[in-house]
């Protein structure tokens, strides 16, 4: 199992960027599709991106909400997968979390956290106005 830290979340501008990392201190992360998420006080949480595992093709999947702004990555040496933000927009404030999809290599559609694990701590992101 994937033992995740998520960093890299501070106080931001708006119209700013950030890169948050999802760093795994076990040794399976590349083998799984990774997500992230964010959850606001109030709201449920949602999925923003994900990647597939380092021996899939490369294929990422956003929110609608995201689209065009956020950016998945992964590094497979340093077991990080990458969440780069910019234009950044004080609706994006939020806890952001990392976790693994044990399901397969393949990412799913982002409207269900439904076998993803692994979840990491968080960090918080404040955009201001």
């Amino acid at each position: 199992q994937a033992q995740l830290v998520e960093s890299g979340g501070e106080l931001v501008q708006g119209g700013g960027s950030l890169r948050l990392s999802c760093t795994d201190y076990g040794f399976t992360i590349n083998l799984y599709a990774t997500g992230w998420f964010r959850q606001a006080p109030g709201k449920e949480r949602e999925g923003v991106g994900c990647i597939s595992s380092s021996d899939g093709d490369g294929t990422t999947v956003y929110a609608d909400s995201v689209q065009g702004r956020f950016t998945v990555s992964r590094d497979v040496a340093k077991k990080t997968v990458y969440l780069q933000m910019s234009s950044l927009k004080p609706e994006d404030t939020a806890v952001y979390y990392c976790a693994t999809y044990y399901a397969g290599r393949q990412c799913p559609d982002l409207k269900s956290d439904l076998d993803f694990g692994s979840w990491g701590q968080g960090t918080q992101v404040t955009v201001s106005s």
